[in-house]
């Protein structure tokens, strides 16, 4: 039987004629941070006094004794090196690694001694590449199209540039005889409850086992197969009689069965395993319609015959130093992703192909997976020697991951075709110029859905996102395929979102702050405003700071004063919020013709003010729970002018079941007056949207400062204001807040209000940095009342101190925070 060495331990990291402790997997940063040689570079702008380390080599180091193996043979692997690596053992150079998103597996058989990792800094790489394949057009100054490492790595317009190396992966010794399992490739289908895995089965062999009959042994779900072999592949089918679906979250249960294969060499008189491979599968079907209508192209993903609205994000490595991520925070991070209703996690091609732990618990938790291949932005050059590492790095991942019941699309690139056309790429590639046809066609059109239709059939592919399906369309058009709408956060209100309605929306968004307990930490000694410093380096958007202070102005105005800054943190995440749900609102409303919107994005890599739902440090943003009602199986909305122009009603039902609901509509003035209302009963069919028009007589007039609409079903509320915020009559809000302690050790917080009370939200985390609410933004009318739950708390705080973390809405020209604080009950 194979046997293992795990090589976790004993390694060092050379650094000034020293060897310091070295962590593997790990990373020479997060080395260098444990040997307190450089400051944490996610604190201020500590990432500036550590740009050093990028452009320096790095060597790593492990004595290995003899092992002793009576094995035939013993490999050396490394499941990932980041990223250019010379590997020696015992001074016998075993070879060169150039790509970090794949495995490499060297013949170390009877040698011993110093094992050497000798890493060339990226950027040397590189420049090395560059100068071979000439220039190409790239969005960021960084030439990361030239090495396969992580594109963001080397910063991004939400992330620090800090480029490692490192031994990111396991490290092993691997010794067998005979033969072992090389590859498997389980190509699983389902009819009815019958369950069809398709097992192809690459081998190797020694000197010894060559030609040599050996025995493959497969089952799973009680289904059994046996074969006989004497080559080097093979083929099993197995036929499970009795299978249940594996579903996305919210269309039934993510069953899994043990899929296991035994290789064996009985023609030796005994029956003893050679090696052994074990995967967890699920059984359903996928495909993504794109049969061209009569409005275009649509991009439907179908899974077990279930037309999907996709509720999904955007996803980006969670951390910039990505071996922190570790199984836990994969968890913690993907059941946050669950928590807000999100049903689909979109692998963002500027990142990595995520750790096997990340895939398990998407498959756990039903989370469906959208995995782009790693091209982001830029124009990548189609030549030796990156032609030969993208081949094998594609072969390698789709054969890794192509078990997962969770993954359910490939796709190309990320933005690079749309690239081509709109970003002036086409024009500069142009000539007779080196690489004029090199920049990703061929990859994305030719080499990726070649390499997908051969191994991994089951699944479809995209050439990218956006994309339109072909050159006959622009690659970004709404009518045909993918979008990313970003028009809108970069030149236009948030209302804009209404003005089209894409066949499927991959990416859009709007910029908040991170939890201003995560601004304290990253920024401990600054004094905090929207410009100073720190904010600043910690924003790393083209003029990030300018399009956030343009969406607060055109609905709010801008804070001044004492607590300036307090407010403008609240306003821009209300604003964030308010973006995202006009967007997914309006685009939901309009199913089955847009069929799913990723929302950019889930996560940060670090403490900085992006587009993310969970700040770097993993608290929530309001967008968070704003996320959880939009994505909701039930949503009501109030759309205030569609595409004709005519204000509309909404209840989307995407559950199985039909919402049948009393519908109540208010028009009220500012000072809560009922001025008209009518009840309506509705049924919105199952998997579908009810449309209808606001009765007469309940739509407050155009350019009302006065009046508004407020629509209730079931729980849920829609409001429509005519006029922004800051030209609305609001009223001084007015609400009394208790507080109690819970039983369960939580803090009761219990808001009654006395006015409208506009979008109240308790941030926590201002009363300790632990705490988190269990709801955001909240809209109370006169004599209404809320309860916010906070949770996490290590003391018991006065109602002053929850009161000074309660924000909401307020009349234009307010110097003075709204509310009252009632007694607090213990």
């Amino acid at each position: 039987m194979k046997d293992t060495t795990p090589l976790d331990q004993g390694w060092s990291l050379h650094h000034e004629g020293n060897r310091l402790p070295a962590t593997v997997p790990g990373c020479v940063h997060t080395d260098l941070l444990d040997a307190g040689l450089i400051p944490d570079p996610f604190l201020d702008a500590n990432e500036r006094e550590v740009a050093w380390v990028s452009r320096r080599d790095w060597t790593y180091t492990l004595e290995l004794p003899a092992h002793g193996s009576r094995h035939e043979r013993t490999d050396l692997v490394f499941d990932g090196l980041d990223t250019a690596a010379t590997v020696t053992l015992g001074g016998t150079e075993l070879g060169s690694t150039r790509n970090m998103h794949r495995r490499h597996r060297f013949d170390a058989t009877g040698l011993d001694g110093e094992l050497r990792v000798a890493f060339t800094s990226a950027y040397t790489e590189a420049e090395r590449v560059r100068a071979l394949v000439g220039d190409r057009p790239n969005v960021y100054p960084e030439p990361f199209q030239y090495i396969r490492k992580t594109a963001s790595s080397f910063g991004w317009d939400w992330g620090p540039t800090l480029p490692g190396a490192g031994i990111w992966k396991p490290a092993r010794l691997e010794h067998w005889s005979t033969a072992r399992i090389a590859e498997v490739r389980p190509l699983v289908t389902v009819d009815g409850s019958t369950g069809r895995v398709k097992l192809h089965v690459t081998l190797e062999r020694t000197a010894t086992g060559t030609g040599r009959p050996l025995t493959l042994r497969a089952s799973v779900a009680g289904a059994r197969a046996e074969t006989v072999t004497d080559g080097d592949r093979a083929v099993l089918t197995l036929e499970a009689p009795d299978v249940a679906r594996w579903w996305p979250r919210g269309y039934g249960e993510q069953p899994r069965y043990d899929l296991a294969l035994t290789l064996a060499d009985t023609g030796t008189g005994g029956d003893g395993p050679l090696d052994t491979w074990q995967r967890r599968i699920g059984f359903r079907t996928v495909e993504l319609r794109r049969t061209p209508d009569a409005t275009g192209t649509p991009f439907t993903l179908v899974v077990n015959g279930e037309p999907l609205f996709v509720r999904g994000a955007n996803w980006i490595p969670d951390d910039t130093l990505i071996t922190r991520v570790t199984p836990a925070r994969y968890r913690h991070r993907l059941q946050q992703a669950a928590d807000a209703n999100i049903d689909l996690i979109r692998v963002w091609g500027g990142g990595v192909y995520e750790q096997e732990a990340f895939y398990e618990t998407c498959d756990e938790l039903g989370l469906l997976v959208w995995q782009d291949f790693l091209f982001a932005c830029s124009a990548y050059p189609e030549e030796q020697p990156l032609r030969g590492e993208i081949e094998a790095e594609a072969r390698d991942n789709v054969v890794r991951l192509m078990p997962h019941p969770s993954l359910v699309l490939w796709n190309g690139n990320n933005e690079n075709l749309w690239g081509f056309r709109d970003w002036g790429w086409e024009e500069e590639l142009k000539g007779d110029r080196a690489g004029g046809d090199s920049w990703g066609e061929g990859y994305y059109l030719g080499l990726l859905p070649r390499i997908v239709a051969e191994l991994d059939p089951t699944r479809p592919y995209a050439a990218g996102s956006p994309w339109s399906g072909s050159w006959d369309h622009h690659p970004n058009d709404v009518d045909h395929g993918t979008h990313h709408s970003w028009e809108v956060w970069n030149r236009q209100d948030f209302a804009e979102y209404r003005a089209s309605v894409p066949r499927f929306v991959a990416e859009f968004g709007w910029q908040a702050p991170p939890a201003y307990a995560t601004l304290r930490r990253a920024l401990p000694t600054e004094e905090l405003a929207a410009d100073s410093p720190g904010m600043l380096h910690h924003q790393k958007a083209e003029d990030g700071n300018g399009k956030l202070d343009r969406g607060v102005a055109r609905h709010f105005e801008p804070p001044t004063g004492p607590g300036a800054f307090d407010r403008w943190h609240y306003l821009t995440q209300l604003v964030q919020a308010r973006a995202v749900a006009t967007g997914i609102e309006h685009w939901r409303s309009h199913w089955p013709h847009c069929t799913g919107t990723v929302v950019w994005q889930l996560n940060d890599c670090w403490p900085v003010s992006s587009w993310a739902a969970v700040d770097g440090d993993g608290r929530l943003k309001p967008l968070h729970h704003e996320l959880r009602r939009l994505y909701a199986d039930r949503l009501l909305t109030l759309q205030p002018a569609d595409r004709d122009g005519a204000p509309r009603i909404a209840l989307v039902n995407q559950s199985a079941e039909a919402w049948t609901t009393a519908l109540r509509l208010r028009r009220l003035d500012a000072d809560g007056q009922v001025r008209a209302e009518t009840t309506v009963e509705l049924t919105a069919d199952p998997r579908s949207v009810r449309r209808l028009p606001v009765p007469d007589g309940l739509l407050p007039a155009d350019g009302s400062d006065k009046e508004y609409l407020v629509a209730d079903a079931d729980g849920l509320r829609a409001v429509h204001f005519p006029v922004p915020d800051k030209d609305f009559a609001y009223p001084r809000p007015e609400f009394d807040l208790a507080v109690a302690t819970a039983g369960d050790g939580a803090l009761e917080v219990a808001v009654t209000a006395r006015t409208l009370v506009r979008d109240l939200l308790l941030q926590a985390d201002r009363i300790d940095p632990a705490a988190a609410a269990d709801r955001g933004l909240t809209t109370l009318l006169p004599g209404e009342r809320t309860t916010v739950r906070v949770h996490g708390l290590t003391g018991t705080p006065t109602a002053e101190q929850v009161r000074a973390a309660v924000f909401c809405v307020e009349p234009a020209g307010t110097a003075e925070p709204a509310g009252t604080a009632g007694t607090a009950g213990r």
